[in-house]
């Protein structure tokens, strides 16, 4: 019995070979094209893409960057548009028109808000990660609650960070890839300088 070993082709699992290139496409159009799938791609995503995995999308000598600038100029004027945050891009809608937003839909727990201590941990572990719970009290004069933490973790605004150096290695907590999207920042070096507000630790 003589056994037929088939080679995939590279390309899709249905065997279409996505074409990046569009040799056979004008100039004007194979950019355009590109555009659209990029915009695709974001629209398709609730969270950041990389430059890396938009470059997958169009031709080698593409320069997603530039694609990005045109995509950007086509959205002036619209209520959304295309950021740069954490580690790539996303489309968001514009501030102005979060009240908009809030009164066409019952967002219910999906919102934000925070309370003031709240907001203090969370600025107190931004600036101070990785930072442990003592780390915490050592900045507030007084314990933080567990419930509090676990309201920031549930949120996905912080998680566990490396073990700390104090005496029964505690763990840490940092800030998290939500957190930058969530507050508009590329890196941890886009905080800005800010007092951070203590009050109390329920």
């Amino acid at each position: 019995m003589t056994t037929v070993v088939r080679k995939r082709k590279p390309g899709h699992e249905d065997g279409a070979v996505f074409d990046r290139e569009l040799d056979d496409f004008p100039p004007e159009l194979r950019w355009r094209e590109w555009m659209g799938r990029i915009e695709a791609v974001l629209f398709a995503s609730a969270s950041p893409v990389t430059r890396e995995d938009l470059a997958r999308v169009v031709g080698q000598g593409a320069l997603v960057g530039m694609l990005i600038e045109d995509i950007q100029a086509e959205l002036v004027g619209r209520p959304y548009e295309l950021v740069q945050a954490a580690d790539g891009w996303m489309f968001r809608t514009k501030t102005q028109f979060a009240n908009a937003i809030k009164a066409a839909a019952d967002l219910g727990s999906q919102t934000l808000a925070f309370t003031e201590m709240e907001m203090g941990v969370l600025c107190a572990i931004a600036y101070h990660q990785p930072i442990d719970r003592s780390g915490l009290k050592d900045i507030f004069g007084k314990d933080v609650s567990r419930d509090l933490l676990s309201r920031l973790r549930y949120k996905d605004l912080i998680a566990s960070g490396p073990r700390s150096p104090r005496p029964g290695a505690p763990h840490t907590f940092v800030t998290t890839k939500t957190f930058l999207t969530t507050f508009d920042l590329q890196t941890l070096r886009d905080l800005p300088e800010l007092d951070l507000a203590v009050g109390s630790a329920d």
